[in-house]
């Protein structure tokens, strides 16, 4: 049984507790206690979240962990001489430190930041990086795990650090378990985008997005408009002017940028071959993709694979 302490400060973020509920099911569905769940703050007894919730939490002891997550707030909270301290002391004999969204920013406090790679909220990273220049901070990141320390984007990131924390620590089958029991749409790896092409397009009509899913599943497949038309149930004329409506762009634009995002991911988190990953993401050809790259990044495949440093170990 793994003992797991979320650390709390006031003006906290309710859906930090996200993490939480993934170790819950983790727990369910493996029928046993594989995690035993605490909520931890400086002085113990209730805490205030940022719209007014009171949590009970206990004090800071010497308990040991083997993880601590800590969490984040709407703004970066304050983090208290007694707050970094605990950390440095948990640093040395807890087996992971991480944080959500906004809590790199006390693990950076605590000096853990320091030679490592981390991520936060996108709207916070250059902060982070100014205030903590001995981190190296991506923020194109959902989470990073390097070595002891994790840290994770913007709230709902949480979710997928936990199940990527559970898949670590009990294999992927409970975590794929896990992920449909919290009814996750689509488990983010750690190096996925914190910016979602599904999200960007921003769909709302359940025909469209139906036609999304289905290019994202099969970007191998040429992807004509025939083919989303047809997973849409629409004539291909209807479909092309829906879509434009809902999306403000063409569906041949839309299935590029789904492209673009599976053959990054691929070029962050695996070590293909580009002309595999061309394949894989449906481009084709490699000198395809590479246009393609350049128009949307400004850069080519081989130079984003160069910048995204060594795979996190998960």
């Amino acid at each position: 049984m793994r003992k797991v302490g979320l650390v709390l400060s006031p003006s906290f973020q309710a859906i930090c507790f996200v993490a939480f509920a993934a170790f819950e099911v983790a727990n369910k569905r493996s029928r046993e206690v594989l995690y035993d769940l605490h909520v931890l703050s400086e002085k113990g007894g209730p805490v205030r979240s940022s719209f007014g919730m009171e949590v009970l939490t206990e004090a800071f002891d010497d308990n040991e962990f083997d993880t601590l997550l800590i969490s984040g707030g709407l703004e970066v909270l304050s983090t208290s001489p007694s707050m970094a301290i605990y950390l440095q002391k948990a640093a040395k004999s807890t087996r992971r430190l991480a944080s959500i969204c906004l809590g790199s920013f006390a693990l950076g406090e605590a000096g853990l930041l320091d030679g490592r790679r981390a991520t936060t909220h996108w709207r916070y990273a250059r902060r982070l990086q100014e205030q903590f220049p001995k981190c190296s901070i991506d923020m194109d990141k959902i989470f990073i795990a390097d070595g002891q320390i994790w840290t994770s984007a913007g709230m709902s990131a949480a979710v997928d650090l936990a199940v990527g924390m559970i898949e670590s620590d009990h294999g992927a089958e409970l975590a794929r378990t896990v992920a449909r029991g919290l009814v996750m749409h689509h488990r983010r790896a750690g190096g996925q985008s914190q910016h979602s092409a599904l999200l960007d397009l921003d769909a709302k009509a359940d025909r469209v997005q139906t036609a999304l899913t289905y290019a994202k599943r099969n970007l191998r497949m040429p992807l004509k408009i025939e083919d989303l038309a047809r997973a849409a149930c629409l004539s291909p004329r209807q479909f092309t002017r829906v879509f434009r409506s809902e999306t403000g762009t063409s569906p041949a634009k839309a299935v590029e940028s789904l492209r673009l995002e599976a053959a990054k991911l691929m070029l962050d988190q695996s070590r293909l071959p580009v002309e595999d990953i061309a394949w894989e993401a449906g481009f084709r050809n490699r000198e395809r993709m590479r246009r393609a790259f350049v128009r949307a990044y400004g850069e080519a495949p081989q130079s984003i694979r160069m910048n995204a440093g060594p795979l996190a170990t998960i």
